[in-house]
């Protein structure tokens, strides 16, 4: 028996994808608890338009990750940080500070989780860090730790 799984299930797949399965294992599990429906012509059709869909939302976003890229390797990023006479930096640059930078400089809001700083900021200079967009999409963008 062929069925079309609404969620994901352990061990048999994912959402959204066409799986075979035992009759008694589809109708009386999988069907009655809403984890599958079963592949008629009309539930297929369905599916083939949701992942077309998916697809469209899925270039979509891939698209304006590209566009948020291509701003933040434009130039590097200002950070004021309060520095003593030997030009060390009193704490630390954190992942917060460059975000709050990047809304303020580039305008876009990133979250400081996806934010990752390659070498520990103690000094003035210029370092970098890389940005996780997720499925696979990451850049590294380059800052200067300043004197405010």
């Amino acid at each position: 028996m062929q069925v079309i799984l609404i969620q994901d299930v352990n061990n048999l797949g994912g959402a959204n994808e066409l799986v075979t399965v035992k009759n008694g294992y589809g109708r009386n599990y999988l069907i009655p608890k809403k984890f599958a429906v079963e592949a008629s012509p009309s539930n297929l059709k369905q599916l083939e338009e949701r992942l077309k869909q998916q697809a469209k939302k899925e270039a979509k976003l891939l698209a304006e990750i590209n566009k948020v890229i291509a701003v933040l390797a434009e130039g590097a990023l200002k950070i004021g940080a309060k520095t003593g006479t030997s030009g060390k930096i009193f704490g630390s640059v954190t992942s917060v500070q460059i975000a709050r930078a990047i809304k303020e400089q580039k305008g876009y809001e990133i979250d400081r989780r996806r934010i990752h700083i390659l070498d520990e900021v103690k000094e003035l200079g210029t370092y970098k860090a890389k940005i996780d967009f997720g499925s696979g999409n990451e850049t590294e963008v380059e800052f200067e730790v300043v004197a405010e």
